[in-house]
């Protein structure tokens, strides 16, 4: 079966996904609403209880957002609910990803080792919310705002596993293009590259810089992750516009492992590359 075959049937199943997706949180909100009416609350009540606008819980109710796991915890409690509510936050918890992220969202968790090599913007995992939020922005055609605020607050959740423990190795090679784009304006990128010092600090991270004058370079194939889970299988993500694949072949995940420590040999080092960034920061 060719590409071009492939690639159809992948989108198809994509969708599929994300209507999956939309239909999990439609009955989320409805249960949500039918437990909110039992218990004679009016919107604006249950808000000012959870810390959110009415409108926010409409949209809660609506499916059109996803509300957060300390969310549906404290509504299960303030509408007695007896954990209707809370079995709902692991579908929930998935919906909130794209469909072709699900998957990949899900091994983060399960994740000894992240190694992650990006050439077009900040991984994820680094991100600020002002970066991700501005970037989000400029997908075209656009995001609605509330697809956008649900993105900023799935990729937010997502750097716990700074905090994780037992800790997990991450590493972090991206091209100086990267850092060099002012996303969402100077000070949006200077809020971005305090982040990246802030976080490469970390014993447990390390961040690298390909400079532009770098004359070779083992990552010209694109972006792409090697994760090493608890049970020391690896897998290979590589992701295109709202495309993914997720390799587990031994061989393709052995070479990109492989691949991916010659581009780290190529790149400065973590301390060059922190160097590399307060300077940066001092020309904006």
């Amino acid at each position: 079966m060719t590409a071009e075959q492939v690639e159809p049937e992948a989108a198809d199943g994509a969708r599929a996904a994300d209507k999956a997706g939309q239909d999990v949180a439609v009955a989320f909100g409805q249960t949500l609403k039918t437990l909110r009416v039992r218990a004679g609350l009016q919107r604006e009540e249950l808000g000012r209880r959870l810390g959110y606008s009415a409108s926010t819980i409409a949209s809660f109710e609506q499916g059109r957002r996803i509300p957060p796991p300390r969310a549906i915890d404290q509504a299960d409690k303030e509408l007695s609910a007896d954990n209707l509510l809370v079995v709902w936050k692991e579908p929930m918890e998935k919906a909130q990803y794209p469909a072709f992220f699900q998957g990949m969202a899900q091994l983060e968790k399960q994740a000894i080792e992240l190694l992650m090599y990006d050439t077009h913007m900040v991984n994820g995992l680094l991100q600020t919310e002002e970066y991700t939020r501005a970037t989000l922005a400029m997908r075209r055609p656009p995001l609605d705002q509330e697809t956008i605020d649900q993105r900023v607050t799935a990729r937010m959740a997502r750097q716990v596993i700074f905090d994780r423990r037992p800790a997990p190795l991450l590493s972090f090679v991206m091209d100086e293009s990267v850092l060099r784009q002012r996303y969402g304006g100077a000070g949006v990128q200077r809020g971005q590259l305090e982040r990246l010092l802030l976080i490469g600090q970390r014993r447990n991270v390390e961040i690298q810089v390909m400079p532009l004058n770098c004359e070779d370079n083992a990552g010209l194939n694109g972006p792409f992750t090697v994760v090493t889970r608890r049970d020391g299988k690896k897998f290979l993500y590589v992701e295109t516009t709202n495309v993914s694949s997720l390799e587990t072949d031994p061989e393709q995940t052995v070479l990109a492992a492989a691949r991916y420590g010659i581009i780290r040999s190529q790149a400065l080092t973590p301390r060059e590359s922190l160097e590399f960034i307060e300077r940066l920061l001092g020309e904006l």
